[in-house]
């Protein structure tokens, strides 16, 4: 079987995505709502700022009132955030005023209080008054009422959830999260904190995995530890099938390749799984199998860790975007300059764990890491990005630019 292009398998998640796209939706308090998917478009229900405010502390006043300064005025108020004056400024008076106040009837201009000297309670001194208009929020200043600002399919983060807080809106229709299962297989996996025996590994992918398709907008279940036999895997496999679960998305670890103690597939399969496409043309990540089983997409990921984490960065966070809308399921790449050489590239497309920086001049700047060895945990948590090297790559030296995909 020949191996199929990272292109091509991604192409083939989101379709798959857009096909099982989620449409359920659900109303959310606001507070509820970072990483959700917006349903619908979300108009403001209240224009921003609702009324011309002041974004200095001064004193309010009529900038046809200061044709001839320094000059004395008389301070008829105060207007403070949340405590407007409430009376009209004529000729020869001002109010004093803080910034976010409500700027009083009568008034066009703010006098800093730099440009001030208070003289007594009741008196001011004006040495220089701004323009009309200048430091005053204007009403609307920000967005107005009725203007669409949150897009369907916007993924909700914390600058989404201020804003939307400012447009006076309390209840959000998102999109149901897709809920996956996560299987671990191996008679060599053990939970952390249990003692290992001998030959004994702890199971650490699902713990990063969860986190990472929760990001993506997924709920994600960890369903334990499959041992390497047909009746543990069957086992587990009824239980994420189970219909009272709803699982969208089924997501294995391991044992999908063709060792002898590689029976994640024949399980599968046994179960009833139409098998998609299997191996691409990447390292790390090689075996990865997708299929469907029923209604439910199925992931089959490598046991290493760097290969489990990168292929779910590169093909399962797609699929989730995908089937939540969302315009951009692939990550964009970007371009930085190589500070060390990188060996030409084989057949496959290779993501190279690597760290980035932006240098004084605006540049970012990569350095590849130099063990790139798949079961290297620690290599993995100390890199922000990955070098993208196409397939038959020329080798790359120091000062070369290069593709990388961020990691969050």
């Amino acid at each position: 079987m020949s191996l199929l292009s990272v292109a091509e398998a991604q192409a083939r998640m989101i379709s798959k995505g857009q096909q099982k796209a989620l449409k359920a939706t659900e109303m959310l308090p606001l507070e509820d709502c970072a990483g959700r998917v917006v349903a619908k478009d979300i108009s403001a229900n209240i224009t921003q700022p609702p009324f011309d405010a002041s974004a200095m502390d001064g004193y309010a006043v009529q900038h046809s009132d200061c044709s001839s300064l320094p000059s004395s005025f008389k301070i008829i108020g105060e207007s403070s955030a949340g405590h407007p004056f409430q009376g009209t400024v004529s000729t020869g008076e001002v109010v004093r005023i803080f910034t976010g106040a409500v700027l009083p009837s009568g008034t066009d201009a703010i006098a800093i209080q730099e440009d001030c000297d208070r003289i007594d309670e009741d008196t001011v001194v004006i040495k220089e008054a701004s323009p009309p208009g200048k430091f005053i929020r204007v009403a609307g200043y920000d967005f107005h009422e009725g203007e669409v600002l949150v897009k369907e399919a916007t993924l909700l983060g914390y600058r989404h959830l201020a804003l939307l807080a400012s447009m006076n809106v309390a209840l959000v229709e998102v999109y149901k999260k897709p809920k996956i299962a996560i299987i671990a297989t191996g008679d060599e996996l053990v939970y952390p904190g249990e003692d290992l025996s001998e030959g004994q590994i702890i199971s650490s992918i699902p713990f990063g995995m969860k986190h990472l398709l929760e990001q993506a907008g997924a709920e994600a279940h960890c369903l334990g530890i499959a041992k390497d036999n047909l009746d543990s895997l069957n086992d587990i496999l009824s239980t994420a099938k189970a219909a009272e679960h709803k699982f969208d998305i089924i997501v294995t670890i391991g044992g999908a390749s063709v060792g002898d103690h590689d029976l994640v597939q024949e399980a599968l399969k046994l179960a009833g799984m139409e098998l998609d496409f299997w191996r691409i043309a990447m390292r790390p990540g090689k075996p990865l199998m997708v299929g469907n089983l029923n209604n439910q997409s199925i992931v089959g990921v490598p046991g290493n860790p760097v290969s489990a984490l990168i292929c779910s960065e590169i093909f399962v966070v797609p699929l989730i975007r995908s089937m939540l809308d969302h315009p951009s399921p692939i990550k964009v790449t970007s371009k930085a300059v190589l500070q060390n050489e990188v060996s030409s590239n084989g057949p496959r497309k290779h993501y190279m764990r690597s760290y980035y920086w932006v240098d004084e001049l605006g540049q970012q700047r990569v350095e590849c890491r130099e063990n790139q060895d798949s079961s290297l945990h620690a290599t993995f948590a100390f890199s922000n990005c990955l070098i993208v090297r196409e397939p038959h790559s020329e080798a790359a030296n120091q000062g070369d630019f290069v593709d990388i995909y961020p990691l969050d």
